[in-house]
């Protein structure tokens, strides 16, 4: 079989759900990228967790967050679950939107191709590395914090801002000697390629990768329904963390086409496992503590020192002016 085919994901439309008595009139429209970052919004989807709180909800995939964001600003989406980097910089420029609430804690792995005999991220100068378009919120950690910290800039390396399925593919291809991953990517990658993971971000620097977006006229018109989705995707998140088992068997043709994955080392793996594994390792929340929101500003202030983030008045953006956490505080969580 074709490599592609275990990295490809399976094309899935959106399935409009019949609307019954307890549905809006209008469809709910979700937005999500294909990552283990979002896998509360895939979750919430074929669990039937949205449907259970009343929402016919249409699951819209996008393939960055830059997209996907855009969507929500032109009114095409009514929230998503993406890098809070997006909210930041739109609003900067005018955008109404709001981090609602929670979704996942920042899991992004540097993997190497053995042969490069690289250790560490400062050994990545002079090498290419595989990571996310720049201005994201991978990007964004990548450049201001992990090169930071290893005392190197982004131009001691070569970063390709690609998909984290191009990411693998372009190490199997040996096209780039590193790449900086999302779940379930960076398992995959270690099943499939010779590489080693040298570090990941969200042991030595944890922040609040993804949150849940919305526009600022959708939670005024919308409030009802955009709480009744965040219910809904506060159960999944109960799910993958109490039950991944039971959680992959939802999501994990979302990220694996085949049934089996068939690796360097260990024969076929049924992509549940995998997929299992990788759910482990993460930290999914609906919650925004103070220190998240702390974090959240850090990584703001990174992006005005690396000019992707300006305000019209050259003053530090604000984080807090962006969040809303209503629903948060009316469920006590």
């Amino acid at each position: 079989m074709k490599l592609s085919r275990f990295l490809a994901p399976f094309l899935v439309a959106a399935v409009a759900l019949t609307a019954g008595p307890a549905f809006a009139a209008d469809k709910f429209k979700v937005g999500y990228l294909r990552v283990m970052d979002d896998a509360q919004a895939i979750a919430a989807y074929e669990g039937g967790f949205y449907k259970k709180h009343g929402l016919d909800v249409e699951l819209v995939e996008f393939k960055s967050g830059t997209d996907l964001i855009k969507a929500i600003v032109g009114g095409q989406l009514d929230t998503g679950v993406l890098g809070f980097t997006n909210a930041a910089s739109w609003s900067s420029k005018g955008a109404d939107l709001k981090v609602i609430s929670g979704a996942q804690h920042g899991f992004h792995a540097v993997v190497v191709r053995d042969e490069t005999g690289i250790k560490d991220v400062a050994g990545l100068k002079g090498h290419t590395l595989a990571s996310q378009k720049e201005g994201s919120t991978a990007d964004t950690v990548l450049r201001g914090v992990v090169l930071k910290n290893a005392g190197l800039k982004p131009d001691d390396l070569t970063i390709m801002g690609v998909s984290p399925q191009v990411a693998v593919q372009s190490l199997v291809g040996k096209r780039v000697d590193a790449a900086f991953l999302f779940e379930p990517q960076a398992s995959i990658a270690k099943l499939i390629a010779p590489v080693t993971q040298i570090y990941e971000i969200g042991e030595v620097w944890p922040f609040p990768c993804m949150v849940v977006i919305t526009s600022g006229n959708t939670l005024k018109n919308r409030k009802d329904d955009v709480w009744k989705s965040l219910d809904a995707q506060r159960e999944a998140i109960d799910l993958l963390q109490n039950k991944p088992q039971e959680a992959a068997k939802l999501i994990s043709s979302y990220f694996v086409a085949e049934p089996t994955i068939k690796t360097l080392k260990h024969g076929e793996v049924p992509r549940d496992d995998v997929i299992t594994a990788a759910i482990k390792s993460q930290t999914f929340s609906p919650i925004l503590t103070d220190k998240e929101q702390a974090r959240m500003q850090e990584i703001a202030d990174i992006m005005q020192e690396q000019g992707a983030l300006k305000t019209k008045d050259g003053k530090p953006f604000n984080v807090s002016d962006i969040i809303d956490l209503e629903w948060q505080k009316a469920r006590k969580l």
